[in-house]
């Protein structure tokens, strides 16, 4: 006697990724948070845009932001700024909103601090 074959169980559906932490609403600007900064660990090693990092490039790693996006970063205890393109994804601490260059956390007068709060705006054109 010829048995029926057991039902295969359907596959269940793929797991989507989950987005970026702070979802697409935090990649509106103005946006005010914790920055902090890398550098020398991180010298010549590709970035999540492809390019290789370099420590005295005006860059940004930022959780949402389009790559090459141009924000203007501002130091809220000292008044400075700097303008700073994104090319990385980060900062990987939750309570931080920006990961900068060393030149430009250097330019905000924060390396030795580690961390500033700072606004980021949508930089000015060319």
């Amino acid at each position: 006697m010829l048995q029926r074959p057991a039902e295969i169980p359907p596959t269940p559906p793929a797991v989507q990724p989950k987005p970026p932490q702070g979802g697409p609403e935090q990649a509106k600007l103005p946006q005010t948070g914790e920055a902090s900064w890398y550098g020398p660990e991180h010298q010549g090693k590709p970035t999540a845009s492809g390019q290789l990092f370099d420590q005295a490039r005006f860059t940004a790693a930022h959780r949402t932001l389009p790559f090459g996006t141009k924000v203007k970063v501002t130091n809220l205890d000292n008044g400075k700024s700097v303008e700073v393109e994104i090319n990385d994804r980060g900062p990987y601490a939750e309570n931080r909103i920006i990961d900068l260059s060393q030149a430009a956390a250097k330019a905000l007068n924060m390396t030795e601090t580690g961390t500033a709060k700072v606004r980021l705006e949508l930089a000015s054109g060319p």
